[in-house]
């Protein structure tokens, strides 16, 4: 299948990798935390900006925003894709070798067209946690940008509990 992805030089990305068959592999901090490193060492290689993300056991939800002159999301998630299963598979079986694809193939991208597309897509991050019955608030999930619409005053501790502010988040 030959797949058509959008670029826009400069563009903001909405995001949903999925882990292959569905695997947990985020349900314990440290994977959290091998992910978040990769995450690093892709950005410092080549530059974007992480707008929102969640981590959840078995799949990811993220906005990106990249450099003015750029359009190449595709190699940074090969990157963040490659580094993370190298690093996984060395600390969990200690041997160095051809790792093991822990994704699926492919991901799903969604260029954001404008500031409501942004908010809406935040909020569908923020608010994944809670669709999936993982908890009851999007504040009770530690693998979230959420944390940082908090402290910086963006959204109140308290968001998402009431349903009218949630008209149309998770539709996608």
């Amino acid at each position: 299948m030959n797949y058509r992805r959008n670029r826009l030089p400069g563009g903001t990305y909405f995001f949903t990798v999925v882990t292959a068959n569905r695997t947990p592999l985020f349900n314990n901090p440290a994977a959290v935390q091998r992910l978040r490193t990769t995450l690093r060492n892709v950005i410092n290689r080549r530059p974007f900006t992480i707008d929102a993300m969640v981590v959840l056991p078995d799949h990811i939800h993220c906005l990106w925003t990249l450099p003015a002159d750029d359009t190449n999301y595709s190699t940074r998630w090969r990157l963040v894709k490659g580094g993370f299963t190298k690093s996984f598979q060395q600390h969990s079986t200690g041997k160095p070798g051809k790792p093991k694809s822990l994704w699926q193939k492919r991901y799903w991208e969604h260029t954001i067209r404008d500031e409501n597309d942004f908010n809406r897509h935040v909020d569908y991050i923020h608010y994944n946690p809670v669709k999936h019955g993982y908890v009851a608030r999007a504040i009770d999930w530690p693998y979230s940008s959420f944390h940082r619409f908090v402290r910086e005053g963006v959204l109140p501790v308290d968001w998402g509990i009431n349903e009218a502010e949630l008209e149309g988040v998770g539709s996608e």
